[in-house]
């Protein structure tokens, strides 16, 4: 059986996203990574709302970036997103972004969880409260 690649979306580096020494701000790495998480996110849901509807919301905890190549305006970047779940309360995300010849060009990881818009508290069992509210885990994930 083929492993599932993880979802990917492509951005195009804007002329305004440029630092002063002509590369890509250190601050829209991140950007890049949310609007992945995002993308994937609204895929998965499959347009329906049902984390909305079990009061749920995805909340980023940390994120944590390592550089590798820089971007500079006119590249056009692959951005990945995949979520790995464990135990407990939170979850990890996976960002890569690679210029389209395949070079790594940064590595986001981030710990998140789903929490309860009432209660202002993380949730336990995200995967599962995924799956509870039509969440397809088969876009977020590769594993099975």
């Amino acid at each position: 059986m083929a492993k599932r690649e993880p979802f990917h979306v492509q951005i195009k580096v804007r002329h305004y996203e440029l630092d002063s020494l002509g590369h890509l701000n250190h601050a829209v790495y991140h950007s890049y990574g949310e609007v992945a998480r995002l993308e994937a996110m609204e895929k998965a849901s499959g347009g329906r709302d049902g984390l909305r509807a079990e009061n749920l919301a995805p909340v980023l905890l940390e994120s944590h970036i390592v550089f590798r190549r820089e971007l500079r305006q006119g590249d056009v970047v692959e951005v990945t997103c995949e979520m790995k779940f464990g135990e407990g309360k939170t979850f990890h995300i996976a960002n890569n972004i690679y210029k389209l010849d395949g070079t790594p060009s940064a590595e986001i990881t981030c710990t998140a969880g789903l929490m309860d818009l009432e209660r202002r508290r993380l949730v336990e069992d995200p995967r599962g409260r995924f799956e509870r509210a039509g969440i397809d885990l088969k876009v977020l994930t590769t594993a099975d």
